[in-house]
């Protein structure tokens, strides 16, 4: 079918599930909770902004989409699709595109996300279903690429994309980022069932309806551990004047009662968070909000105007309780002052959450139990360990090799599998303690009572 039989001015936008749809019923981490895909929502709002028609589909609160999408490419024709992909759902990204493609032969298929911003060219010489790349963030890099309808590619930065003769060009890195406060509010409304088909992890919220919302863009430390190949080192936020319009409007046109920020480093900061919550406190919205801090920045007094604006609970990262281990991963291994906010943020009246990983590279037995002891001897109200995985754009995935047993299977990296087997221990030892981790926790009477 000739491209010119589809409509330029149409786009659909898609965030892929990962896995088969069957499976979706039994997935118990998708039931437990399902966020927006933020990402493309602010995409489809800047496109739209600059007269696009946006289609969005979320595999995740939608996981037999497969119906509807090929139905909206045989009624509206248009003449792009895009992905956003992290690298577990990549490969059911592909399977979505073969399909669009099946249906639309003229159709360009744009991959944008972590996983195409940390491979870049070797997405292209690996998938030919696959036209572009977009590395960075997308929301102008994408608007170029459907103005230009496949001319003079070279000139829009950030896009990675075949010559006429196959070779693969990459055409750097946007140099000047977007300023956050000039974007619309995600386009919310594109979502099937919103906000109802949403729902933060349980025991994360004091009501409904609630959702999350994103009020900046990258982080300004560079743990070993974490992707940062779509922003960089770049760190932006919004205003707290942007934020507290934000909420508003999710509070008028959505009736929310509660969000989830989910921001690297919400309270970096500081005075962007005062001036936030001294809004949500002389102008209340009747609303809540959840958040995620880094220790070093977060004190008494903050914590406290921060209580009063509506704060219900603070996400830290603790990633682990064995000071030697911390040391190789991140800045700042001080267990002292990470147990000492925790327990300021609890005597400020807000709920903590500890979030930690297991099988990083140099984990031992001893290191584990450490962790184990660390976190039992916190007042945490919620805690949540993570399978250690090295993801492409990560510090460590350059050396993953040299340092145990790495199994690259990208639908299985998703955190919740041990692919990565450091040296000194095995997948099945690993797997014992990451279940007697739990274990311990949730047969302590304390944890009872106050998931009670």
């Amino acid at each position: 079918m000739p491209v010119a039989s589809l409509d330029p001015k149409k786009i659909l936008l898609v965030e892929p599930l990962g896995y088969s749809s069957d499976k979706a019923a039994r997935d118990i981490a998708r039931l437990a909770s399902i966020v927006p895909p933020n990402g493309i929502l602010s995409i489809a709002a800047y496109l739209e902004r600059h007269g696009y028609r946006v289609e969005v589909v979320d595999g995740f609160a939608e996981p037999h989409a497969d119906e509807r999408i090929r139905q909206y490419l045989l009624a509206e024709r248009p003449a792009t699709i895009g992905f956003s992909c992290i690298t577990s759902n990549f490969l059911d990204g592909v399977r979505m595109a073969t399909m669009a493609k099946d249906v639309l032969p003229g159709i360009r298929v744009l991959v944008g996300g972590a996983h195409g911003s940390a491979l870049r060219e070797k997405v292209l010489e690996a998938f030919s279903v696959i036209d572009v790349v977009v590395v960075g963030e997308g929301e102008r890099t994408v608007l170029e690429y459907v103005e230009a309808e496949g001319e003079n590619l070279s000139a829009i930065e950030g896009l990675v994309y075949r010559e006429a003769d196959g070779a693969v060009i990459f055409t750097g890195r946007r140099e000047d980022p977007i300023d956050l406060d000039t974007l619309p509010f995600p386009a919310y409304e594109k979502l099937k069932n919103f906000p109802h088909a949403y729902k933060l992890p349980i025991f994360n919220y004091p009501t409904t309806p609630h959702s999350s919302c994103i009020a900046s863009r990258g982080c300004p430390y560079a743990c070993s551990y974490c992707d940062r190949s779509v922003f960089g080192k770049s760190f932006r936020y919004n205003s707290a004047e942007y934020m507290y319009e934000h909420l508003r409007y999710l509070k008028d046109r959505y009736g929310l009662k509660h969000i989830l920020f989910y921001d690297d480093q919400f309270t970096f900061n500081r005075r962007r968070v005062v001036d936030f919550c001294t809004m949500m406190i002389d102008r209340p919205l009747g609303m809540g909000f959840n958040c995620v801090v880094r220790a070093e920045h977060v004190d008494r007094e903050l914590l406290t105007l921060m209580k009063k604006a509506g704060c219900w609970m603070i996400s830290m990262g603790i990633e682990t309780g064995d000071k030697e281990l911390l040391a190789q991963h991140r800045k700042n291994p001080d267990l002292d002052m990470l147990a000492s906010k925790v327990r300021v943020i609890r005597d400020a009246g807000i709920r903590v959450k500890g979030l930690l990983m297991m099988g990083l590279p140099g984990e031992t037995e001893t290191s584990i139990r450490r962790s184990m002891d660390y976190v039992f001897s916190l007042p945490l109200n919620d805690f949540n360990v993570t399978k250690f995985t090295p993801f492409p754009g990560a510090p460590l995935y350059e050396r993953i090799h040299e340092l145990g047993e790495f199994n690259e299977d990208w639908e299985r990296m998703d955190c919740m599998n041990f692919l990565f087997v450091t040296r000194g221990m095995t997948r099945q030892r690993l797997e014992q303690l990451f279940a007697e981790f739990y274990r311990r926790h949730y047969s302590r009477p304390k944890t009872l009572l106050g998931i009670a």
